[in-house]
């Protein structure tokens, strides 16, 4: 039995030549064996199974609808069984390519800058990288990997954390120096405050004040639909905005933007994770760029 076992995958392969060869001699010839090696092989089958698999005449050869059924099963098995072997095999040295789908803010801040020593590390990896607001389909086939913010749907995806970010309150110097400098959350009643366009279950900005959150309607003279036009209207002197920490870090660091109101900041942070599509025949590439990400991000 345990040698049953162990040439399945043998006749298989065997079984799907002649399948595609259209004759015993023409597998034969592809695999290197005799046409009396091959007439065995599907006899021991179709003996195994109990069922006849082919139809054979001096002239001519087809699947029976039990051989069909099988044929299909075969060629399934033996690619999984190759896409798990290459998986494994290219574990000392990753190489092929690797589609990447994040946002656009966020993969042109944090993810572009890091795929330089990604690739120095592994140069048989290419990395294609798609900055979209649109969410690719990884279980689809259009990414191999995908970068998610926040609360992830239920989905057959594998996903790995790879950091967080939080949100923070800033203004120019500029826009200070003439509208004055907010010292709690009620004074942005006064300000020209610069929000999102998209809606939110809760309208406004957060808050936490006298040990409760609070949030805070705001109102202002722009709205946009990305943070990047938020922070360039904001470096732009035009008011204040509310927006993920990852935008404005550079800024805060060379004091182009101010951090306003950070008693009252409530400290919400946002998960963010890879996405993609796991299991024992995941691609090394992969995995070493997910790992890659992780290394690099964590704490973001």
């Amino acid at each position: 039995m345990l040698r049953d076992k162990a040439d399945r995958a043998g006749d298989m392969v065997v079984f799907v030549a002649v399948a595609e060869a259209g004759s015993l001699s023409g597998a034969a010839r592809r695999l290197g064996l005799t046409p009396s090696a091959v007439s065995r092989v599907v006899a021991r089958i179709e003996a195994r199974l109990g069922v006849q698999l082919l139809v054979r005449t001096t002239r001519t050869l087809r699947l029976t609808a039990e051989g069909e059924t099988y044929g299909r099963a075969a060629r399934r098995i033996l690619a999984d069984l190759d896409e798990t072997e290459t998986a494994l095999s290219d574990r000392g040295c990753p190489r092929g390519r690797v589609r990447v789908s994040a946002a656009t803010a966020h993969g042109r801040l944090v993810i572009v800058p890091l795929l330089g020593a990604f690739v120095a590390r592994h140069p048989g990896i290419v990395v294609e990288i798609d900055l979209s607001d649109e969410i690719a389909d990884v279980l689809g086939g259009r990414a191999d990997i995908g970068i998610r913010f926040g609360p992830l749907a239920d989905s057959p995806l594998t996903a790995r954390r790879l950091g967080e970010t939080g949100r923070t309150v800033v203004a120019a110097p500029a826009y200070l120096a003439r509208a004055g400098t907010p010292r709690r959350p009620a004074d942005l009643a006064d300000h020209n405050c610069l929000d999102f366009t998209f809606r939110r279950s809760e309208p406004g900005w957060p808050f936490r004040e006298a040990e409760r959150d609070v949030i805070l309607p705001v109102r202002g003279t722009i709205a946009a639909n990305n943070g990047e036009t938020l922070v360039q209207l904001a470096l732009g002197g035009v008011g204040i905005t509310r927006v993920g920490t990852f935008h404005v870090a550079d800024d805060l660091a060379a004091g182009r933007l101010v951090p306003l109101l950070e008693p009252f900041n409530p400290q919400d942070r946002e998960a963010i994770h890879a996405v993609f599509v796991g299991g024992p025949a995941m691609p090394a590439r992969v995995r070493v760029l997910v790992d890659f990400l992780a290394e690099r991000m964590r704490g973001g």
